[in-house]
């Protein structure tokens, strides 16, 4: 699928654009990889780590908020993945205009520039903040969702498709829960702040998700998103595994947050099918013949819902633990 094609991953020097970059290079045989980002330092250092490939990777300087800029460096890519974005919650509602313009209008730019040059497939990232969105990330992650599912309605005879990718906060993100709790212990904290001792989040790796792109660009025929069926833990049981004994104590939901990470909601159900590792939800709008829901999947009962909180499958203290030792935190 991806030997000697080259892939444009827009926000390639991130944690996932390294992560896909680097599985992909020691699994496929691709033509060339493309990293566009608008922070030389960081393609300065991403070429130093992987200089062993660089024949297979070119860095283009660009912003996805440059169509001119993107539609040049669109030329001659077979798939488009889309990674950059805004992603701080706290950043977003500090500076709403700046996230519209990263998020909603660079989302636009990746389609237009994708529609008018000759790229095969896009696949963009979502998060489940998209889902039913309590803060303006997650706004302008629905809308951005949205913009790349209704593109295909403007795709014609072009052999073009776009579809999406949801998975959560991933296990020692910059930012998230496992790092802060590290840090604590290591500076010999007795106690660990927890927002709500209900709170639950999925449990997926940064390779999960490259896997779950992946699975996307091999299979989408447009508008699908796809969704990693993973287990979930509890945010207590997490504090439990890294320190043994270690006393919480809670200090309320922060605004924005929200107690379950939300993945397919009950609306989502009507169209939603549901596969051996992963669900699809298909588009409700711009159904077509041609792409009817993958075989060998199961449509999920109405009034379906999934989330980190009504999972079936649930992470115990000792597997968390094991999980943590292939934990690569962000630097």
């Amino acid at each position: 699928m991806l030997n000697d094609k080259t892939i444009l991953i827009t926000g390639g020097t991130g944690s996932f654009g390294k992560c896909f970059t680097k599985y992909v290079l020691e699994n496929y045989n691709p033509k060339k990889i493309i990293i566009y980002s608008r922070d030389e330092f960081k393609q300065w250092m991403m070429a130093n780590d992987f200089a062993q490939y660089k024949d297979k990777l070119r860095f283009f300087i660009g912003d996805v908020r440059d169509y001119e800029r993107m539609k040049r460096a669109f030329e001659g890519v077979d798939y488009v993945i889309h990674a950059a974005a805004m992603k701080q919650v706290p950043a977003c509602e500090y500076n709403p205009n700046e996230a519209i313009k990263t998020n909603v209008v660079g989302a636009q730019n990746v389609i237009d520039a994708a529609l008018n040059t000759g790229v095969k497939k896009v696949v963009a990232l979502s998060t489940d903040k998209a889902v039913n969105p309590v803060n303006l990330y997650g706004g302008t992650k629905l809308v951005s969702d949205k913009l790349f599912i209704a593109a295909n309605a403007y795709c014609g005879d072009r052999d073009l498709s776009f579809s999406i990718v949801r998975y959560g906060n991933v296990a020692g993100s910059r930012g998230s829960i496992i790092p802060l709790f590290k840090k604590l212990i290591d500076e010999g904290a007795t106690e660990l702040p927890v927002t709500d001792t209900r709170m639950t989040r999925f449990w997926i790796s940064l390779t999960e998700g490259v896997k779950l792109v992946i699975k996307a660009l091999e299979e989408a025929k447009g508008g699908e998103t796809f969704i990693s069926k993973i287990p979930s833990f509890r945010i207590p049981d997490l504090a439990e595994a890294m320190s043994p004994g270690i006393k919480i104590k809670e200090i309320g939901i922060r605004p924005g947050e929200k107690l379950d990470e939300v993945m397919v909601t009950t609306e989502d159900s009507m169209t939603t099918y549901e596969y051996d590792k992963h669900y699809i939800i298909y588009p409700q709008m711009f159904w077509q013949e041609s792409k009817r829901p993958q075989p060998n999947g199961k449509k999920v009962e109405e009034g379906f819902y999934y989330s980190s909180g009504n999972n079936t499958e649930w992470l115990t203290v000792e597997e968390i633990r094991e999980l943590l030792k292939d934990v690569d935190l962000e630097k």
